[in-house]
């Protein structure tokens, strides 16, 4: 993963506590066919700070990536998996602070990073608020609530891709 400057992971977040076997908040991949020590399938905090990155942008268009451990109410937001992503070397995050839409997620990811895309002068924060913007007005209804598109936000520098 260090040789990639933006990381995308579509996949389930969860928090501490809300799979069983699990006292961090982590993502669910596909679990494999024999759970082993190295991969349950399961990809904790802990696991996620030791990674090796170099990116400068990792979106996670999964449920509660920005929000606090636990379930427990009272938890600080970002002590989770983002913090985890820092720690192992990424510079923004592309969190959401609770749970998302997955029709409006893609949505939103692609028309953010089309933004970014080809364009050195459009930073990241401004790629997602126009990408807000178009979902909040267009046609899709659905689409036009807050709830669609207010759970993600940029954490780290939110500029332009060097």
């Amino acid at each position: 993963l260090k040789n990639f400057r933006i990381v995308h992971i579509a996949t389930h977040g969860t928090l501490s506590g809300q799979v069983s076997g699990t006292n961090q908040p982590g993502l669910i991949f596909t679990p494999p066919a024999k759970a082993s020590k190295s991969d349950d399938g399961y990809l904790s905090a802990e696991e996620i700070a030791s990674l090796q990155l170099d990116a400068d942008w990792v979106i996670l268009s999964a449920c509660n990536t920005a929000a606090g451990d636990s379930v427990n109410e009272g938890t600080e937001a970002l002590s989770g998996l983002a913090r985890g992503f820092f720690y192992a070397g990424a510079r923004a995050l592309l969190v959401s602070h609770w749970e998302v839409d997955s029709q409006a997620t893609v949505k939103l990811i692609t028309a953010a990073t089309n933004s970014i895309s080809g364009n050195n002068s459009v930073g990241r924060a401004k790629a997602l608020r126009k990408a807000m913007l178009k979902l909040a007005t267009g046609k899709n209804a659905a689409n036009n609530h807050p709830s669609r598109w207010a759970p993600f936000v940029v954490v780290g520098e939110g500029s332009q891709l060097n």
